[in-house]
């Protein structure tokens, strides 16, 4: 295919040649915008991806709890009688999810879960010395429980264990507490005569990327909490942790018809944040567009004016014997060209901005932001995107090339 184009593809790059500055200004064009379309589509998808593991990195993807506990009515109206009734709320305690140990493996067989921890949880304090703070207290299996938010990872000392009377404690509550690791922290739950208190053996200290959760986040071993908050042989959360985190809602869903349990996905408990990623989506998928139609309005003037700049030599063209169909293929391959050439320049210039970001632009403590990579497979859909926009922007330009008529076109 390449070879039966040879003639079309010579006289393309000839009438390239002859307007050389103004096919470098519009190749120069080309590039700039496929550059600001991929250094933007990578910096977005960078962002995101930062947001995403500093929001989920401290939660599951799903998380499977107990329905709250309501007032059931005394009796049920008779119909057609309107009552006055003030039902006063009953207050939430710690419930296990009932018959989890078999549940565990079901949700563990379908394909979309990559992980399933149970938790308990509830409200204690810890006490050192005369310091005492409120403490969400949370009981996990560590193998299972590092499968669903790395808890491993964010260590910031010591080693993570959670044989029995260890834990593991946020690092902003630990300097609350004035403790380190390898001291003891008494954590108390209960009221009056039903207190229970158990000493903790400090094995490590976490940062989860949040500092409120830093301040009150103590981890210990399930069957710890379960002894701490009176629910032997319980779990009052089941994590879940998905293989594609946007899967997280429809399998909530689905859950939710399917199980008597309360089924929450991460998009329902952080909607503010997934209205934010889906607006910063959008932005970009405008900038994209509005970017590529000015790449296609660039390249359609140059050729609209390489027609009019070309008219006596397409007419020759004709007069020798050229049909209109390879007049239209030399304008067609013009765009192609430029679009093609204007596309690599772009990539390449898009990679620098990538580099002079992850190299320049810091934190306050001197870390980069986040980290940004151009995709290859990105890179590629862009260029392969301006260059069929350049094939686009050359259609009008061809056809009125092609319809030229030879002894007009001579004489002009």
């Amino acid at each position: 295919m390449f070879d039966l184009l040879g003639f079309e593809r010579r006289v393309a790059v000839r009438f390239l040649r002859e307007g050389r500055m103004q096919s470098l200004l519009i190749i120069v064009g080309v590039a700039a915008g496929v550059a600001v379309v991929a250094y933007i589509s990578a910096l977005i998808s960078g962002l995101q991806a930062n947001t995403l593991d500093k929001t989920l990195g401290a939660q599951a993807h799903v998380i499977v709890r107990p329905l709250d506990d309501v007032v059931t009515p005394a009796h049920t109206p008779a119909s057609g009688v309107a009552e006055l009734v003030q039902t006063q709320p009953r207050a939430q305690r710690p419930r296990s999810i009932g018959n989890w140990q078999a549940l565990v493996p079901v949700l563990e067989a379908m394909p979309e879960v990559a992980a399933v921890s149970p938790m308990v949880s509830g409200a204690a304090l810890a006490q050192r010395g005369e310091a005492s703070k409120a403490i969400a207290l949370m009981g996990v299996d560590l193998d299972r429980y590092d499968r669903i938010v790395h808890v491993r990872s964010k260590v910031v000392a010591g080693t993570p264990r959670l044989a029995p009377g260890e834990g593991i404690l946020g690092r902003e509550l630990a300097d609350d507490l004035g403790v380190r690791v390898g001291d003891r922290v008494a954590v108390v739950t209960g009221t009056g005569t039903l207190v229970v208190t158990e000493s903790l053996h400090i094995t490590a200290l976490v940062d989860l990327g949040v500092r409120d959760l830093n301040r009150r986040t103590v981890i210990v071993p399930l069957r710890a909490a379960q002894s701490l908050l009176g629910l032997p042989g319980g779990a009052t959360t089941l994590d879940v942790a998905l293989v594609d985190v946007w899967q997280a809602q429809v399998l909530a869903d689905a859950l939710s018809r399917r199980l008597p349990y309360k089924v929450e996905s991460w998009q329902e408990a952080n909607a503010q944040l997934v209205s934010a990623l889906n607006a910063q989506s959008v932005s970009t998928s405008l900038i994209r567009g509005v970017v590529m139609v000015v790449v296609v309005l660039g390249i359609a003037s140059v050729l609209v004016v390489s027609v009019v700049q070309k008219r006596r030599e397409i007419g020759i063209l004709r007069a020798m014997g050229a049909t209109q169909g390879q007049v239209l293929r030399i304008f067609l391959l013009q765009g192609a060209i430029v679009g093609a050439l204007g596309s690599a320049l772009g990539v390449l210039l898009a990679a620098a901005l990538v580099w002079l970001f992850v190299t320049f632009v810091r934190g306050s403590d001197g870390l980069p932001l986040f980290a940004i990579t151009l995709a290859p497979m990105l890179a590629l859909r862009i260029a392969a995107l301006a260059t069929v926009c350049g094939v686009i922007a050359a259609v009008a330009p061809a056809r009125r090339a092609a319809a030229l008529d030879p002894a007009q076109a001579i004489r002009m």
